[in-house]
Formats: C-alpha cells, structure tokens, sequence
C-alpha cells in the first residue's frame, strides 16, 4: 500500500504531537487536529522542515462538524483516509463528592461524545474504502479504578466498551478498532485539572515517572502496522513503577 493517510486528534501536544512526528517519520500523510490552531501549525512546519507531509485543522472533538472537516479535509487533500487516531482527551479529576457537575460534563463530550464524532466522521469513509483502522487512546484510569477518578474512569470505560462493541460488529475484515491505554505519561493533560491538590499530585507523579509521549507513539505505530489480518484489540502501556 503506499503511504498511509492518518487523522489525529489532541494532536497539537502530548502522545497526538508525538505520534503526528512518528508516524510522518515512517512516511504517513498527517492531518492533525486540534484546538490549538497556532501549535498545530508549529507541529506541521516543524515535520515538513524534516521532509514529512502534514495539513492542520482546527478541530474541537465536541464539535460534529469539525470532526467531520478533519475527515473530509483528509479525503479531499489525499484521496482517503486510512487510520482515526482518537486522542483527544481531558481530565476534571477530583472527589466526586464536589460534585463538580461541569467537570463531568466536559468529560463526557471530550472524552466519549469526542470518540462518537470521530467514528461518527470516519466509518463511512473506512465503509466506503473498504478499509480503515480506529485506535483510540483510552487510559488505564479505567482498568484499576482509583479515588478522585471516578467519573474520568467511567468516560474511560464507556469508550472502552464502544470499541469492544464496535470491534465485534465489524468483523468481516474492514474495519479495525484498536485501543491504547496509557498510564502515567509526562504530557499536559494535567492542566484540565481544576483542584489544586489533585493537578500538584499528578504533575508530580508525571515528571517522577510518567512515560515520554513518544513511548506511546510507538504503540500505536506498532498497532496499525500489523498485517491486514492482525487486529491489536487493546495495549497497556504504563511505566514499569506504577502501581
């Protein structure tokens, strides 16, 4: 196949800039999307200085209609779009009992309304093509379930149970629903956090052992760089001291 088409979300820093610069260094055509319109330019000046190919769209994943620019920005610019890389998340991390009701919301859009809109843009182009992968970045915040992330986790999940469904309504081989679940990783995900005391926990916790970015980057690379007949259901990636 020649080179991959490949749409990213978050993509302006953290694991979707990282992944943006991997994925272009082995030859991908990258759109990246994002909010930050002036660090997604930097991005995609920076990879073609180094002889990649990228275009940017300013992309808010609780917006339908941005995703499906992103998309079609995708089909217009290259002919297809091969691979949706979901990334783009936000965490209102803390008690639960502070009833944070905006919090959860914003959570909600981002973290599962936002994957609903990228599968929402995407499907019917993959559908169309004949084939097409979707990794979504989850997190282990799902898996091992811990105070203050209560309903992080449940955004988590809720898109880790969309991914299962969708894995087993599309297995007539040309759809793949790959998933990504970090633990710790060093990005600036911990700005979203509002509570002083949960966003100093976690910055700490980032720069004492959290994963570089690119650490995941090469996950994903290595999910979608299987053979047509190899499907990576799930990666848990996590520093090796992380509880």
């Amino acid at each position: 196949m020649s080179r991959p088409i490949v749409a990213i979300t978050g993509a302006s820093s953290g694991i979707g800039a990282a992944t943006a610069r991997l994925l272009a260094g082995r030859g991908a055509a990258v759109v990246l999307g994002a909010r930050r319109e002036d660090r997604l330019r930097a991005l995609a000046d920076e990879i073609r200085s180094a002889g990649g190919t990228a275009v940017t769209v300013p992309t808010d994943v609780t917006q339908r209609a941005d995703v499906e620019r992103l998309v079609d920005t995708a089909v217009q610019a290259f002919g297809r779009l091969d691979v949706f890389v979901g990334n783009a998340g936000i965490s209102k991390i803390g008690p639960t009992t502070e009833l944070d009701v905006d919090g959860w919301s914003t959570m909600i859009d981002v973290n599962l309304r936002g994957v609903l809109h990228g599968i929402a843009a995407a499907l019917p182009v993959f559908r169309r093509q004949g084939q097409g992968d979707f990794v979504t970045v989850v997190s282990t915040a799902g898996i091992k379930i811990i105070p203050n992330m209560g309903v992080y986790a449940a955004t988590k999940n809720a898109v880790r149970t969309l991914l299962e469904a969708l894995r087993q309504e599309s297995t007539d081989g040309v759809i793949r629903t790959m998933s990504i679940s970090p633990g710790y990783v060093n990005t600036e995900l911990d700005s979203s956090i509002e509570d002083p005391e949960a966003r100093r926990q976690t910055r700490a916790a980032m720069e004492s052992f959290g994963l570089p970015p690119e650490a995941v980057a090469r996950a994903i690379a290595f999910a979608i760089e299987q053979p047509r007949d190899v499907e990576i259901g799930d990666i848990t990636i996590r520093p090796t001291v992380q509880g």
